[in-house]
């Protein structure tokens, strides 16, 4: 069985804050194919997924250093967002010395972890800097922006059954009409077959990710409200599990 695909930051990323939303989207990439090695019908080789989980872990320290390039006010809300980033290169770092299941239990949190500093990250600059986002010239619904938040951090797959599409998301519930309206404007896009069956024994569902495009519409209204106040563009973020303790766990 070959290795993972290769994916790294394939094009230009202007601020931190996309290259978080683009990390995310490197390991939900990452996450699927071991989520489909696991489900083949072969044993998966031991170093399948090393040289994946090692490109992440450079690639989250190079989202480090690029948080550290704007050379920010320090505050609680900044060093945290750059300790949960720490955390996630240690955790990808360490999955490649185990098996593929570990390696996915190590990483499961990953793209909600990315955006969730991406959220963090943008709130802090605003604050910090006195600046207010500017959107492109992209018409969206509070619809169509929460649904960017959602595949940026790995929550939407489409598939079809009988004829007919659908897609599966976490609530707010993602329809079709509007991934098919994201896509008309080139913010996401399908990769086909890419994440697991709907259900045991059924066809491989086709993960939504943001298009450049996407990430750069999103990263630019993140965390701010859509449509009222309790309406944001992005998530709070998850703290994942303490990286010694996980490794400590997972041996």
């Amino acid at each position: 069985m070959s290795t993972l695909p290769a994916e790294s930051l394939l094009f230009d990323v202007p601020t931190p804050v996309e290259r978080l939303l683009h990390l995310a989207g490197q390991y939900t990439r990452h996450n699927d194919a071991l989520d489909l090695h696991l489900r083949a019908a072969t044993e998966p080789e031991p170093q399948t997924h090393t040289a994946s989980a090692h490109r992440l872990a450079a690639d989250t320290r190079m989202a480090i250093r690029a948080i550290n390039d704007q050379r920010l006010y320090e505050s609680t809300e900044l060093a945290e967002t750059v300790l949960r980033l720490k955390q996630l290169a240690f955790l990808s770092a360490a999955s490649a010395d185990h098996g593929v299941q570990v390696a996915r239990e190590l990483t499961a949190l990953a793209p909600e972890t990315a955006v969730g500093c991406a959220v963090s990250l943008a709130a802090e600059t605003r604050r910090r800097r006195g600046a207010s986002a500017i959107a492109p010239d992209v018409r969206l619904t509070s619809d169509q922006r929460s649904a960017l938040a959602q595949i940026a951090s790995g929550h939407v797959v489409a598939s079809s059954s009988l004829g007919r599409e659908f897609t599966r998301s976490r609530d707010p519930k993602i329809l079709m009409s509007t991934l098919r309206t994201l896509e008309s404007k080139g913010l996401a896009e399908r990769t086909p077959t890419s994440a697991l069956p709907a259900y045991r024994g059924g066809p491989p569902q086709d993960r939504v990710r943001l298009t450049p495009a996407g990430i750069t519409v999103l990263a630019s209204g993140i965390g701010l409200p859509a449509a009222g106040p309790d309406t944001a563009l992005g998530a709070t973020p998850r703290p994942i599990p303490a990286a010694s303790q996980a490794a400590t766990r997972s041996r």
